[in-house]
Order: C-alpha cells, then structure tokens, then sequence
C-alpha cells in the first residue's frame, strides 16, 4: 500500500517511544510532527553541536535550490525523492511543479509518521502528480519494483534521483555505495543524483559526538570525509561546484550568509551519460 488510503495512526505501530530519524529533522526544522524521544534526542545533539539546526536548514534549501536547478535549468520532470522525511514547505513537488506544474514526484520513506502524513505530500497540481512508497534505503529493488514507481515515473526518460540526509543512515560504506549504485543503475542516461550527507570535516570533535549520541539512541549514523562522498558520485559526470559544504552548492544571498562553521553536510550533484 502506497499512500494513505483507509490507514491512521491506530493501524500500526509508531513506535513514539524511540527516536526516528525523520522525526527529529523535523524538530530540528522546526516542525510539529514529533515526539518526546524524538525532541529529547535532538536537544541533546543540539547541546554537543549546537549550530546543528542551522545545518538542518542549509541541508533544507540545499535540496531546494537543487531542485530548482534540475527542473529549471535541466529540464528534469521526475524526480524520486528517498528519505523524503516530513511534509517541511516547501515540499520537492512544490519547488519543481513551480517550474512546470507536470513534473512528476515519488516520495519515499520508512518511518510510519510519514505514512500518515502521506496525503500532506500527495497534494500535486492536476497536471503532475506526487506519490509517496513506504519503502527501506536497504532495499533497492523492492522500491524499483514496485507498481507505484512505475505507475508515476518512466524510466526511459530521465529522473532525478534524491539522497538528501539519507545516506550517513546507513553505517556500511560497501553497503551504502552499493545502493546508490543499484538505484541509479535503471534509471535512463540524462539523469541525475544529488544527494547530500553528514561530514566529520567540519566539526570533527563534535560531529563524532552529536553521531555518538543519535548511535546510543538507536538511530545508526555515520559521518563521512569528502573523500568519501565523492566516492558516491564514481561513474556519474559531477556538476560544478563539485562536492561542497551544502551552502556552497549554487548559493543564493541565504546561504552566503551562513558561516562555514554550522554547517556539518556535503553535498553534491552528478550527470549520469
């Protein structure tokens, strides 16, 4: 099941009691949509790295202006947006139907919140259409195979493939390489990946801590060195500015204006040929 249809909060599980990852973005982002667990886990990260937040928020337009970038300056009209996390306006489909109100979206996430919030993403215009496939990173295939992705998104025509704050959830490099590949592999020529991804660089003293504190609370992260998220984009053509703290990538006067010490994410885009 896909979206929301018949299905709330009293049908399954939401676990309120242990942090997700999804939701304690959300906090940090200044959102509604969480819990105890998930506050009392963002508080204490924001107490190791307290410009965390205004990370959070350059990560948040970074996924904005690339958007952007890919409907307006390169035509792309399908996207699939993995980790979508909570509906955060403006929402990846409100950003590229902007540009051209047909362009195609598939959300993807697998913390059940998001489930329930899924109709606040499926609100398309009439001539695209968003849809949302509850659906683990981990597994490539199941997502690739399912009848919804191919109901919204054509594979023989370019997409734009999202990892956005995603990636540093999976602990094994091979493992996360391996997922970027697997998606990216059927995708066609002319397509695209952004994603972006937790660094040590910046901060390496507290970001090794703020990762130390979500890992004891149950949400598995892993900061990364440049060197190993530019390894992610092997094989693709990357765009300039290349791989980049996210407020570097294409910045408008918001993001100059943050310092380069509160911001702990790389970020990056690439051309498959």
């Amino acid at each position: 099941m896909s979206d929301t249809e018949d299905l709330g909060p009293s049908s399954m599980d939401l676990n309120t009691n242990v942090p997700h990852s999804a939701r304690v973005y959300d906090y940090l982002l200044g959102g509604k949509d969480n819990f105890a667990a998930d506050r009392a886990a963002a508080e204490e990260v924001v107490r190791i790295a307290p410009y965390m937040r205004t990370s959070s928020r350059a990560n948040r337009d970074f996924m904005v202006r690339t958007a952007h970038y890919l409907a307006a300056e390169r035509g792309v009209r399908q996207f699939l947006d993995v980790g979508t996390g909570l509906p955060t306006s403006p929402n990846l489909h409100e950003v590229v139907q902007a540009v051209d109100p047909a362009c195609r979206v598939v959300y993807v996430d697998n913390d059940p919140i998001v489930l329930v919030h899924a109709r606040a993403l499926l609100t398309s215009t009439p001539q695209g259409m968003s849809r949302y496939i509850h659906a683990d990173l981990s597994e490539p295939e199941t997502l690739l195979d399912s009848p919804e992705l191919h109901e919204a998104l054509d594979l023989e025509r370019p997409i734009a493939l999202c990892l956005i704050a995603v990636l540093h959830f999976i602990n094994d490099e091979d493992l996360a390489r391996s997922v970027v590949r697997r998606l990216m592999e059927p995708l066609a020529p002319g397509s695209f990946l952004a994603l972006s991804t937790i660094t040590l660089d910046s901060a390496p003293k507290q970001v090794a801590a703020a990762v130390s504190e979500y890992n004891s609370r149950g949400i598995n992260s892993k900061a990364r060195p440049k060197a190993d998220v530019v390894k992610f984009f092997d094989g693709f053509e990357l765009l300039e500015p290349g791989v980049v703290p996210v407020h570097h990538w294409r910045p408008d006067d918001a993001a100059r204006s943050i310092d380069d010490s509160q911001v702990s994410m790389y970020g990056g885009v690439a051309l498959k040929n």
